[in-house]
């Protein structure tokens, strides 16, 4: 591994038969996006709840404390008001020339969806996609917003399950099945603002057999060196360079 050119991936995607991308959390911070794992801001909720923003957005919180959840919920998470930027418009453009085969968004906010991406694959689900678990009606972002308190399914009258994944949870098999197989027939993997050695890539990226895994990322992280071609920096102005 050793730091590229932009020039140089330019032209690796420029030639790819089947291009992949995969897009992680420096996206997300180049749209204005705050973690919930940002040491300051976890302190903060703490502090305010009285539990760690991992004890909150837990799958075993949600089903024993929904009342808290949610009030955590829609102040910390739904508030987030983000559009997509360069990075993302540039995705929308490479599908749209017939480069990007799929995108693989790790983010829950639709952001790929908004700047025009077609093809997304989101394994940890959407904030926009919320659920009665009973009878599966179907319930938007700004519902659950609107909610003096839990959102309840107005037929069903029980609360609403958020369509993200939450610690503790799994993700759904046939998704993680289409991540598979998108990942085994790259040519090409561009990851974008991704820790390489999270669980969820040393999971997936042992499915790409190919020599041009280009990572693109906005901060040095460990793992970096698994990548084949490596460019540090703003995400919004190094991605737009790949048109």
């Amino acid at each position: 591994m050793a730091e590229a050119r932009i020039s140089t991936v330019k032209e690796i995607v420029e030639k790819s038969k089947y291009l992949v991308a995969i897009s992680g959390s420096g996206m997300q911070r180049g749209c204005g996006h705050m973690s919930l794992r940002d040491q300051e801001r976890a302190y903060d909720i703490e502090a305010e709840y009285g539990y760690s923003p991992e004890e909150m957005f837990s799958s075993a919180f949600y089903n024993t404390r929904t009342e808290p959840f949610y009030k955590f919920y829609k102040k910390e998470v739904l508030s987030q008001d983000m559009k997509p930027g360069p990075a993302y418009k540039t995705l929308a453009r490479l599908e749209e020339k017939g480069v990007l085969k799929a995108i693989i968004s790790r983010e829950i906010y639709g952001l790929c969806a908004e700047a025009g991406c077609k093809n997304i694959i989101q394994p940890h689900g959407s904030v926009e996609k919320n659920h009665c678990p009973r009878c599966g009606r179907e319930y938007s972002k700004q519902y659950l917003k609107d909610a003096k308190k839990v959102p309840i399914c107005e037929k069903c009258m029980v609360p609403i399950r958020p369509g993200i994944r939450l610690y503790g949870e799994m993700i759904d098999n046939a998704v993680m099945t289409k991540v598979a197989n998108e990942i085994s027939k790259a040519d090409v993997l561009l990851v974008l603002g991704v820790r390489l050695d999270q669980e969820f890539c040393e999971n997936n990226l042992s499915y790409y057999t190919g020599d041009k895994l280009i990572l693109i990322t906005d901060r040095q992280e460990h793992g970096d060196e698994n990548a084949d071609y490596v460019i540090h920096g703003d995400l919004n102005e190094l991605v737009p360079q790949l048109l």
